[in-house]
């Protein structure tokens, strides 16, 4: 069958404001996000930008100087346009000062996820090469260790600080001078059949998907966002952070999502918009207090499919029809269903201004991609980027989509072997290669199982080469995995179902 392309210029159009009008795709990403941020920090010092629960409120002025200070510091340690920071910590007004100062002085930040441990950080650590790691304490000695794993893994002297980049005042950076085409992101995301590889995302792929949010989601100066999300997901990061300072909003950053929270915080700050995955609204539409959601302009989920199901508890009980999307590391965000249109159950919506989607093969099929939001490659993976693109320029998702007659967009399966579990994804390779590292253990296969609270829920299908307990298999697992990649349950077979060819049969294992 041949391919299916969707009518594009009727789908940006549905994205767009009234009065407003789309360039050429490049003009999107044309004005990198820090020039675009101090535009927006010098046309109004005093407008509030970012609320923590230690600094309280910081404005655009000051969140603008402490940038700037950062940067020099960051400039007096020797670090040079280029040169890669790994940035894990919890979300603050620092950790955004930290990422803004990198992004400001041309450095390329490579988030890590807090839950990591060392032999997660330590890949991290040898691929990138970083010259600095900024890392928060992580409650207790946990800090210190994960510094600890820093240092060991690197090949050379690594500055290791804290968010508020405690070093001595360097002198005066030169600031936002980064062009289009430079690397501004370097975020880790595993495959099947390896280690995990770094997405290179340039800066021209930040700008243009924060524009490209901003028609879509009527973003504005008035706008402000609650962020429970963590700083370390392109949700949190990619979306939350990048697009509020694009447009100058204010945003609200909560250390973890509690329901109580964040209804707290939208009362308390008269908030307009939420971003959460959908874990998150499982919470919130259990909550007695779940009609405060009504105060909001916007819900908006992603990271996972939301079920239609509660899409329409939503709307019933709290009048927000979330708005569901769809993105990807890689990507950014690609494809939204429409603010002022019809906001399907079980639908991810159009493409984004400037996305070109097709789906390969016919409908249903695999979802490709191009525009200026989509990474050009792996850092120093070139058969993995060659693996990652069609013969015209087209990503692959990995995901297998179908269109309806309105050519609203739904996932309906997926060609990779990806798990998403309360919005992150794991791939069972990584886990099964840990599984296998256990002498107990003679092989393994791991799968999603449904969950109505998770989506899915990592399990594991272990045969025994000796004997071992199903509590001691998931500690070892846990002393090598980040929290959300970790085995819920183990399920004991004699052999693993395979094909003729060896392929583990994992539709096998998951009925």
């Amino acid at each position: 069958m041949s391919d299916v392309t969707m009518d594009l210029g009727a789908a940006w159009r549905a994205h767009l404001p009234p009065g407003e009008t789309l360039g050429s795709a490049a003009e999107l990403g044309a004005v990198t996000l820090p020039l675009r941020w101090r535009r927006r920090w010098e046309a109004d010092p005093q407008r509030r930008a970012l609320w923590d629960a230690d600094g309280g409120w910081v404005t655009a002025g000051e969140f603008a100087q402490r940038t700037a200070r950062a940067a020099g510091r960051l400039l007096g340690a020797g670090l040079r346009a280029g040169d890669r920071v790994l940035l894990s910590a919890g979300s603050s007004t620092a950790s955004v000062v930290a990422y803004a100062a990198a992004l400001r002085l041309g450095l390329v930040v490579v988030p890590v996820n807090t839950g990591y441990r060392e032999r997660e950080m330590a890949h991290v650590v040898r691929d990138a090469r970083p010259a600095a790691a900024i890392l928060d304490s992580g409650g207790g000695d946990a800090g210190g260790r994960r510094a600890g794993w820093v240092r060991a893994a690197a090949a050379g002297p690594v500055v290791v600080v804290g968010p508020e980049v405690d070093l001595p005042d360097g002198g005066v950076p030169v600031l936002d001078a980064v062009r289009p085409g430079d690397p501004a992101l370097l975020c880790y995301t595993s495959g099947t059949t390896g280690a995990p590889k770094g997405a290179v995302l340039s800066h021209a792929n930040l700008a243009a998907g924060a524009e490209a949010l901003r028609l879509a989601w009527r973003w504005s100066l008035a706008d402000r966002l609650v962020l429970s999300l963590p700083l370390f997901h392109i949700h949190g990061l990619g979306v939350g952070v990048n697009g509020t300072l694009a447009v100058g909003a204010s945003a609200v950053l909560l250390e973890r999502f509690d329901a109580d929270a964040v209804l707290d915080a939208i009362a308390e700050h008269d908030a307009t918009l939420f971003f959460g995955v959908p874990t998150m609204y499982v919470r919130l539409a259990a909550s007695p207090r779940a009609r405060e959601l009504a105060r909001l302009r916007l819900c908006v989920s992603g990271s996972a499919p939301l079920p239609a199901e509660l899409h329409e508890r939503l709307a019933r009980d709290t009048g927000q029809r979330v708005l569901e999307r769809y993105g990807m590391t890689e990507t950014l965000i690609n494809v939204s269903n429409p603010y002022e249109g019809d906001r399907r159950p079980g639908a991810v919506g159009l493409p984004l201004p400037g996305v070109e989607v097709r789906l390969a093969g016919g409908d249903p099929g695999e979802i490709l991609l191009r525009g200026p939001n989509v990474f050009a490659g792996y850092w120093e993976r070139p058969d993995a980027t060659a693996d990652a693109f069609d013969g015209d320029g087209w990503f692959r998702s990995g995901d297998i989509g179908t269109l309806d007659r309105d050519g609203y967009l739904r996932i309906v399966g997926r060609a990779k072997e990806l798990i998403i579990s309360g919005g992150y994804n794991v791939y069972p390779r990584e886990v099964e290669d840990v599984l296998r590292g256990h002498a107990a253990v003679a092989d393994a296969a791991v799968v999603g199982l449904p969950s109505p609270e998770w989506g899915e829920v990592v399990t594991a299908f272990v045969v025994r080469a000796a004997a071992v307990e199903e509590d001691e298999l998931l500690t070892f697992a846990a002393e090598q995995l980040a929290p959300h990649k970790r085995p819920r349950a183990i399920r004991w077979l004699d052999e693993l179902p395979r094909n003729a060819l060896g392929k583990v049969l994992r539709h096998e294992l998951r009925a």
